[in-house]
């Protein structure tokens, strides 16, 4: 995956968009979900949406604080994005009888935290941060369930709907990786201290403290779904190798931190790191959902309806 040229990328994403009303939700196919898939693929088709949630959110943060007019452009397409993709998944979610008219599927506890945490202080985090943990959470995230549903779901709609979902994806992650290196281009010695040492900051030390059970309890969900532990970890690799295939990519310190994350959540064997952190999975299992906060009101935007708005 070479640096791209953003200008080229932003005309391509304007001659690539799609509408929901492209693909027909009613075609043959809904039969070959079976009665053995169902419940686990309704949890893990909630958990996809919401990913994508979070990466909208996150999108939408990152399209207020992009460092160009092209930029700014790009992002502001990844937001309304990463929303239809929501919607789409909503739309074989009811395809496939697992919503009842305008229901919403709740996210599970961990991802309602990190949502929280964006909605109240996405707006305040600089590019260099967003930038470079969005990249790892969709390829890890988006990349390993998105290939495993494609594995084990027969319905022709399914693939239909993520092909389109795919070739989106494809181009946020150019994107991301190809900022990351713009920010180790730029990043004199002062400016990566700087970068550092926004870790001390309250509000991202609360962030990571959201991001780290989310991933463990990802992992647990995928497994439980069947998907071998070993392909998730493989995905997450892939975040390493691809940002740090240049010098200006390893010279972004985010990328240097979110790569030993990385390299943490990978080595089952690291107790240090996994018994706290699969403690605090355990621990926000209990909050009960009724002492969470509300919902935030850009949920609303969601919808199931094949609208032929682009």
């Amino acid at each position: 995956m070479a640096s791209i040229d953003l200008d080229k990328m932003l005309a391509k994403i304007k001659s690539t968009q799609w509408a929901l009303s492209d693909i027909d939700w009613d075609a043959p196919g809904a039969e070959l979900i079976t009665e053995e898939q169902w419940p686990k693929l309704k949890e893990f088709m909630a958990d996809l949406m919401w990913i994508e949630h979070v990466g909208a959110r996150a999108f939408a943060a990152l399209a207020k604080k992009a460092p160009t007019d092209t930029l700014r452009e790009i992002y502001s397409y990844f937001h309304a994005e990463e929303q239809r993709h929501a919607n789409a998944e909503m739309a074989l979610m009811r395809r496939w009888g697992m919503l009842e008219g305008d229901e919403i599927p709740e996210p599970n506890v961990n991802l309602r935290i990190i949502i929280e945490w964006l909605d109240r202080f996405a707006d305040e985090m600089p590019v260099y941060v967003l930038g470079t943990v969005v990249p790892m959470l969709e390829i890890a995230l988006d990349g390993a369930l998105c290939t495993f549903l494609l594995e084990t779901v027969k319905d022709p709609v399914c693939h239909q709907a993520f092909e389109k979902i795919n070739d989106d994806e494809s181009r946020h992650l150019g994107v991301g990786f190809t900022v990351m290196e713009m920010q180790g281009r730029s990043a004199s010695y002062i400016k990566m201290v700087q970068m550092m040492a926004r870790v001390m900051d309250p509000r991202l030390i609360l962030g990571i403290a959201s991001y780290m059970p989310l991933l463990n309890k990802m992992r647990d969900n995928v497994i439980a779904m069947g998907l071998p532990e070993e392909k998730l970890y493989k995905a997450m690799q892939k975040f390493e190798r691809i940002g740090g295939r240049t010098e200006e990519g390893r010279r972004n310190p985010w990328f240097q931190l979110i790569k030993q994350h990385g390299r943490w959540v990978t080595n089952r064997s690291n107790k240090v790191y996994h018994v706290p952190v699969d403690a605090l999975v355990k621990i926000t299992g209990m909050v009960p959902r009724k002492a969470l906060p509300a919902v935030p009101s850009w949920v609303k935007e969601l919808t199931y309806e094949p609208t032929a708005t682009r």
